[in-house]
């Protein structure tokens, strides 16, 4: 992925008469090719992602081999370009194109207008504009959402129910950016025609060929993404508002961890399988996701939003062992080593006001792939989190949050040493909340490792059983607000239909303990 900087800038003027003379040579070369029809154009949406104070990537795809072709401006209508790049979309990658976009004005809205031109002619295809706002360089107010899990457990594209309603409520809450915590699809699930409802009545899915079996060729997993493209509120949502994006199990098949055979498909050379190969090159294909560093298909990382926040992407699957239960208590791993290293290094070197680990997984409610392995000290994979809490403690590092999805459900967890069975940390808040657009579950069981209280939780109740609908409204994601001259943080917890179900007030502390201010249900 090219990083274009603000040199290649071009006017309005020569953009066009570049452009003109492009469609001059296309008409004399090929003037059967002058129909609308012949000419390149976006499949699915735009969007972009990783926006930072002075770069942001932006992604697309075409319907043919074609030129991405991306102007930024911070106006509207798109009076004076600020930058200017293009970048191929080619087979290889599946018609996708994303450009990381450098030396943009901090704490600006960029309006970005998108087409694709063919590579041979220069015909121009129809353009499509977005939208994203840089992070400040100052103190200044921010709001941001997160949340995962979509299309899950066979509850796909219902258009007579609203599509993906939860994406249409987001976007009214017009926030600065989106963590997608994972499960951006579910490729180990089929999206059937129908499925019948408890109450009687029929969820009937937009269907695909790629989304009528389980993923295991590389066309089925882009087939997923190419899935959530078509819903209007998915685009819609993406259009204008910049997405950082992690990945849980669900991007490659239900609890994966890098140890093992997925399917009769065996290993690339350097022993990943090629299961999972396939699906991180599917999830980097269609991503807005930069590149980061010399390893190829490295998730976790840093992205700086001015001086009240740094938000931390960290991969809970990639390094993971497959340990599941407390015996056996050899020391085990679920971010490791050169990650934990990063991620220690990287909370120390922060002077943002907050630091977000946006989390693919919880750590105190049990699961089978989750942290928590039940009561009692540390074991296996929690070691590592012990290592990480109590590294916290010991470098003075203040106003960590987590944040999560994964659960299907929403809740407020505040790790407290008091109740816990390791004690060297300081007290800290976890918020859980999703799924976006999947089944439904009640909330799970919290272990006393870490001390986990649960201070709200919302999901099915036992009469409403699990894998409840999306059309039944248990469907969550959180809201958070940073407050630009005090720098109080609230999270709120809200549902598809926009509702603020519980929230709190946290206040930055230079001392051990956070201070709550008020807790509002």
């Amino acid at each position: 992925m090219a990083t274009l900087r603000a040199s290649r800038v071009w006017t309005r003027r020569q953009f066009l008469v570049r452009s003109a003379s492009s469609l001059a040579i296309a008409a004399l070369a090929k003037p059967h090719l002058s129909r609308a029809a012949d000419r390149p154009q976006i499949a699915g949406g735009i969007q972009s992602g990783d926006v930072s104070g002075g770069s942001a990537v932006i992604w697309a795809r075409a319907d043919q081999p074609a030129r991405m072709q991306v102007e930024c401006s911070t106006v509207e209508s798109f009076k004076t370009i600020i930058v200017s790049a293009s970048g191929d979309a080619l087979p290889a990658a599946d018609l996708t194109a994303k450009l990381l976009l450098a030396d943009l004005p901090p704490g600006q809205d960029i309006f970005y207008r998108v087409r694709f031109d063919d590579i041979a002619t220069g015909l121009v295809g129809e353009s499509r504009v977005g939208h994203f706002r840089t992070a400040p360089a100052a103190r200044q107010s921010i709001s941001f959402l997160w949340s995962g899990d979509t299309a899950g457990q066979g509850w796909g594209i219902d258009i007579s129910r609203g599509g993906y309603r939860s994406y249409r409520t987001m976007l009214d809450n017009n926030p600065d950016f989106f963590i997608h915590c994972g499960d951006h699809i579910y490729a180990d699930c089929t999206i059937p025609s129908e499925q019948k409802l408890p109450n009687g009545e029929t969820w009937r899915n937009l269907v695909t060929e790629e989304k009528s079996e389980v993923a295991h060729t590389l066309a089925q997993f882009r087939g997923n993404y190419k899935y959530n493209h078509l819903d209007e509120h998915f685009r819609a949502f993406h259009a204008q508002v910049p997405m950082f994006a992690q990945w849980d199990d669900h991007e490659v098949t239900n609890d994966w961890s890098p140890i093992g055979t997925y399917d009769e498909s065996g290993h690339e050379d350097d022993g990943t399988p090629r299961l999972v190969a396939r699906a991180r090159r599917a999830f980097f294909d269609f991503m807005p996701i930069r590149d980061i560093g010399a390893r190829h298909g490295r998730v976790y990382r840093k992205i700086a939003y001015g001086p009240l926040l740094d938000v931390f992407m960290i991969d809970m699957r990639s390094y993971r062992d497959e340990s599941w239960n407390k015996g056996d208590d050899h020391r085990g791993w679920i971010l490791g080593a050169e990650q934990l290293a990063w991620l220690k290094r990287e909370l120390a070197a922060s002077r943002a006001t907050w630091k977000v680990i946006a989390a693919d997984l919880p750590i105190g409610l049990i699961s089978l792939d989750a942290v928590a392995l039940g009561d009692g000290p540390p074991a296996r994979r929690e070691h590592e989190i012990a290592d990480l809490l109590a590294f916290i403690t010991r470098a003075g590092i203040r106003n960590i949050v987590w944040l999560t999805a994964d659960m299907h459900y929403t809740a407020a967890h505040y790790y407290d040493p008091n109740k816990a069975q390791f004690k060297d940390f300081e007290p800290f808040w976890e918020f859980v909340s999703g799924p976006l657009h999947a089944g439904s579950w009640g909330p799970g069981e919290l272990d006393d490792t870490f001390g986990p209280v649960a201070m709200y939780q919302h999901g099915c109740s036992a009469a409403q059983g699990e894998n409840l609908a999306p059309c039944f409204g248990l469907q969550f994601f959180g809201r958070v607000d940073i407050d630009g001259h005090s720098g109080v943080m609230t999270v709120t917890l809200k549902d598809v239909d926009n509702r603020d179900l519980w929230s709190v007030d946290i206040v930055p502390q230079p001392q051990v303990q956070p201070a709550v201010v008020a807790q509002h249900w």
